[in-house]
């Protein structure tokens, strides 16, 4: 038996993963040099001699085979360190090592089927107990790590020519999770940028400071960059952090790409669907939390919208980003486009949804304020207090619009004031107002002109002519219908397309009516209409009777 001779494999042999890179003129140590192989080639010589050689192939390989087992038993808390997976990877690899210098060091004591056979075993036991206690794995620096390693130990095994295709499978399984476990740290990262922000333009005093930023995000502005210091950028602090944090993202999804053999395509592929993840899922979800949050204010929103305006501008650069890490082109076949648009104008539009709420909130909020003296006689000369109060929030918080986009802008101030003339209506209409004086219709009329004045005003600029106080014209129709007493031309011009009262329906006008009947005899202003009470009294039951006819003749 000639126990000297050895594979070219296994003079090469540096399977020992805790073994570092020498210097090149330095021999790495062999298996030879660090297993004490003499025991096993003399009782093989002695069987041999004995004529039982077969008895102790049978006997080494059922013995190895059970030690085996034990190697590829990992240990319970294998996934909390990577020195863990580390000893469960070095006791396989040293475990073939000596198997590989065996055949090629013996005349069959083994040979490559029984390898082959125990490979298969070994590698499936492998994979089974790597998915169990990566699954277990939070941290993505840690899988990062566990990645490199399991690299290393496929490309060591695969020189001694075993085939490990399926542990660079299992790699892309890991990958997933890699990634599952960055979306996560960033969820975290973004919500730390997201609640420490001030929701301020980022203000600048210097050329070195606007540099700064710039060189943090890509923005250029002709006219910011004409005016003198200071000045201020139209986006918060949360934009280049945001921006940067995505780059980051990027470089993360890289690192787990590298040595898996993969071609560029493939790693564009899995950079540009792990970043859609980000895009879609982690940071959508991360400003969706944000414009729900109950104490936001106007002010937040208006500057969410403003700043989610610019990082979608920004989506272009990160292609390129991509596309200069990769070297594949977007214009490729098969590249997936970045959803980044998408998430940024979903957000704009849950703000500028959140921004009418709030809006209308607080109108409301001014309304619960109103306090109507519905059986008054005197007649008012000027708009109640809470109006006033009201019309005065609305002007200030359509100044701060100014950075918004127009049409934001117009919508925001639209949805006020219809929603300020629908409640106002409803104030006027409710059940609970079972009486009221014409008196009190006069001091309801002085307030609705003062909405007509600032729609008329212009507090959001782009509406046409009168736009903006068509939201009061069933209110104001109504108001003057009563106040004019103008039942005449109403019931004569009714259904008409360009009657005078076209936007008042008859049924809201008996159900304002009949609040009056009550109330005619402490009405003084009734004077100026009919001489007694008891005419009175019949004008509006006869104007009463035919509204009633009205009603029942558009419905039948």
């Amino acid at each position: 038996m000639e126990i000297e001779s050895t594979s070219p494999k296994s003079e090469q042999d540096s399977g020992i993963l805790d073994v570092e890179d020498e210097e090149d003129d330095e021999e790495v140590p062999g298996a030879q040099d660090l297993v004490d192989f003499s025991p096993v080639y003399r009782c093989l010589h002695i069987y041999s001699v004995l004529g039982a050689r077969e008895t102790f192939e049978n006997y080494y390989r059922k013995q190895r085979r059970k030690q085996a087992r034990l190697v590829l038993q990992p240990p319970s808390n294998m996934h909390e360190t990577l020195d863990g997976y580390r000893k469960y990877f070095n006791q396989i690899v040293g475990f073939f090592v000596v198997e590989d210098h065996i055949l090629h060091t013996t005349q069959g004591l083994v040979n490559r089927a029984y390898i082959d056979e125990l490979w298969e075993m070994a590698l499936s036991k492998t994979i089974a107990a790597l998915r169990t206690h990566s699954s277990y794995c939070s941290d993505p620096n840690l899988v990062l790590d566990l990645k490199n390693l399991i690299v290393l130990f496929a490309d060591t095994l695969q020189v001694y020519g075993f085939p490990v295709n399926q542990l660079f499978d299992m790699l892309l399984e890991i990958r997933d999770q890699y990634s599952e476990t960055l979306l996560k740290k960033w969820a975290g990262i973004f919500r730390n940028i997201l609640d420490s922000d001030n929701y301020s333009p980022i203000p600048v005093t210097s050329e070195e400071m606007y540099k700064k930023v710039v060189g943090q995000f890509p923005f250029q502005d002709i006219e910011l960059e004409k005016q003198p210091f200071p000045k201020k950028f139209p986006f918060s602090e949360f934009v280049p952090k945001v921006y940067n944090q995505i780059k980051e993202f990027i470089y993360a999804c890289l690192k787990f790409s590298e040595d898996l053999h993969l071609s560029s395509t493939e790693v564009d592929d899995m950079i540009r669907k792990s970043t859609n993840l980000l895009l879609t899922r982690t940071l959508s979800n991360s400003l969706q939390n944000v414009i729900k949050r109950k104490n936001i204010g106007l002010t937040e929103l208006v500057q969410i919208i403003i700043n989610t305006t610019h990082l979608e501008k920004s989506c272009k650069y990160l292609e390129e980003f991509i596309t200069n890490i990769t070297n594949v082109l977007p214009e490729t076949v098969h590249t997936t486009k970045l959803y980044g648009t998408t998430t940024f104008k979903d957000a704009r539009h849950a703000a500028e949804e959140e921004i009418y709420t709030n809006l209308n909130q607080k109108i409301d909020q001014f309304l619960q304020l109103a306090d109507y003296d519905w059986m008054t006689g005197d007649l008012g000369n000027k708009a109640s207090d809470y109006l006033v109060d009201l019309i005065a929030f609305l002007r200030s918080t359509f100044a701060v619009f100014t950075h918004l986009p127009g049409k934001v802008a117009q919508t925001a101030c639209m949805s006020a004031c219809k929603h300020l003339a629908t409640s106002l209506m409803q104030l006027l209409l409710e059940a609970e107002v079972r009486q009221l004086t014409l008196g009190a219709l006069q001091q309801f009329n002085l307030d609705v002109r003062e909405c007509e004045q600032f729609a008329r005003s212009g507090p959001v600029p782009g509406f046409q002519e009168d736009t903006l106080q068509l939201a009061f014209i069933d209110l104001r129709q109504l108001l003057d219908l009563f106040i004019q007493w103008d039942w005449s031309t109403y019931l004569a011009d009714y259904g008409q397309p360009n009657c005078k009262y076209l936007r008042v329906n008859p049924v809201t006008a008996l159900t304002l009516l009949e609040k009056m009947k009550d109330t005619s005899r402490k009405n003084n202003m009734f004077a100026q209409f009919r001489k007694n009470e008891r005419d009175k009294q019949k004008l509006i039951d006869t104007v009463a009777k035919q509204l009633r006819g009205l009603i029942s003749s558009h419905h039948s």
